[in-house]
């Protein structure tokens, strides 16, 4: 029998496939999966025979077909044998606190008590442990106050120490955090901005005047990975200090890629200035003192938690490994490639210097179209700059920019923008290096 029109039309609606529904992670979908809070990460294909190893066990993924995205699974036991199950979300708790009196009668055990335990070997768990148990009002808080109550009480019976890897955004935000003024206030997002507008790549050379401590001269080097170079310029005779290079546990591949060099060498048409010549002196007798006798570094201790101190310590050399340091002297031929070539970007952040003042010596040493980018905490100094480029021609393309950054805490039922948060990181002028002729 033939069919009209309509019947026509209805039937292919009825077989024509339906778009999938983004929020969910549908038959034939790439996921990725996330085991054990990121002890592993593996991407995969959803599909009716698709499996993934956990352990010692292959586990079918056809569980999470057709679950919404950020869903949770956890391995359990059955007659089958072991199985994906998801945990659904955690129901309103209906408890509040509003009866809670904080009149330090909650808790049965007396500091005597918690002292004997600790003297006769009790874990900070099980001291945890003996709290909740003898706390009047635990069970009355609700799972957020008795999970923050856990918590307090771990930092004090149970402290944990959290070995992270240092570079240039956990060593940005641990001085940013506790001593903001050593790095300038330089925030962890202009860092990566100055990065960005002065498109430090691979294979560039990138000339930095650092004035935060080596942090910035840090960034550009683990960007660059070992290729290209980074100089540290800067004005008089003393280089300026970048001891924070040493906590990045760069390679000597990498270390021979940050070298020193004063404005006047890199400015001055195949001449050595005098005070270089004493500045090349001085390195070179600091070597030799540092070679014949017992050194002394100075150890930084940063800690983030209100009942501790940051204190420099003296230590002798013979006690600790020595880190290598950075910022050799560059090299006449390489000084002499920068002369006749230029350098591809430039990065400056230094606060306790007029920006224009440098600028006016340091841009001509770029080549042609060479991107730079300029940070300081106050926005006036930086118009200033940028009203002299603009006049004298140097630069095209001039923007200030104020990066903003907001941290989020990320939590079942109670995501929320931070309660404390830095106000600004600072400014950013960044430009475009041009001929004058």
């Amino acid at each position: 029998m033939e069919l009209n029109k309509d019947q026509r039309v209805m039937s292919e609606e009825d077989t024509k496939p339906q778009d999938p529904n983004p929020r969910l992670a549908s038959e034939g979908y790439s996921v990725l999966l996330d085991v054990n809070d990121g002890d592993r990460l593996v991407f995969a294909r959803l599909s009716g025979g698709a499996i993934l190893k956990i352990g010692n066990k292959n586990y079918s993924l056809k569980p999470l077909i057709g679950a919404p995205f950020g869903s949770l699974f956890q391995v359990e036991s059955g007659e089958d044998g072991s199985f994906l199950s998801r945990i659904l979300p955690v129901k309103q708790d209906s408890r509040d606190n509003r009866e809670l009196v904080d009149n330090n009668e909650a808790q049965n055990l007396t500091g005597e008590e918690i002292e004997a335990m600790r003297r006769e070997g009790a874990k900070g768990d099980e001291i945890i442990e003996a709290l909740i148990a003898n706390s009047k009002t635990f069970d009355m808080k609700t799972q957020l106050s008795q999970e923050k109550y856990k918590l307090k009480k771990q930092k004090k019976y149970a402290p944990k120490l959290l070995l992270r890897r240092p570079f240039s955004r956990s060593i940005c935000e641990a001085y940013f955090k506790k001593y903001p003024a050593r790095i300038g206030f330089l925030r962890v997002d202009a860092l990566s901005l100055l990065l960005t507008m002065a498109n430090v790549t691979a294979y560039s050379d990138v000339l930095v005047v650092d004035m935060v401590g080596g942090l910035v001269t840090g960034a550009v080097a683990e960007r660059l990975g070992g290729t290209g170079y980074v100089c540290n310029t800067y004005k008089g005779s003393s280089p300026y200090p970048v001891e924070m290079v040493r906590m990045f546990n760069f390679s000597d591949k990498v270390l021979e890629r940050i070298v020193q060099s004063s404005i006047n060498e890199l400015s001055s048409a195949n001449t050595v200035s005098p005070e270089d010549n004493n500045q090349q002196k001085v390195c070179n007798a600091e070597n030799n003192i540092n070679e014949t006798a017992t050194s002394y570094i100075m150890v930084e201790e940063i800690t983030v938690t209100a009942e501790a101190r940051v204190v420099d310590n003296v230590v002798p050399e013979s006690k600790i490994i020595k880190a290598p340091k950075a910022g050799a002297k560059a090299s006449k031929e390489t000084v002499e490639m920068w002369r006749e070539n230029g350098f591809s970007s430039l990065i400056m952040a230094a606060q306790d210097q007029d920006p224009w003042s440098l600028v006016k010596d340091v841009l001509p040493l770029l080549s042609y179209s060479a991107p730079f980018a300029i940070y300081h905490q106050y926005l006036q100094p930086l118009a200033t700059c940028m009203h002299k480029l603009q006049q004298e021609k140097m630069a095209i393309n001039l923007q200030i920019t104020e990066p903003w950054l907001r941290e989020y805490q990320v939590l079942p039922s109670r995501s929320h923008p931070h309660m404390q948060m830095s106000s600004f990181g600072g400014y950013v002028l960044s430009g475009i290096r041009i001929s004058t002729t």
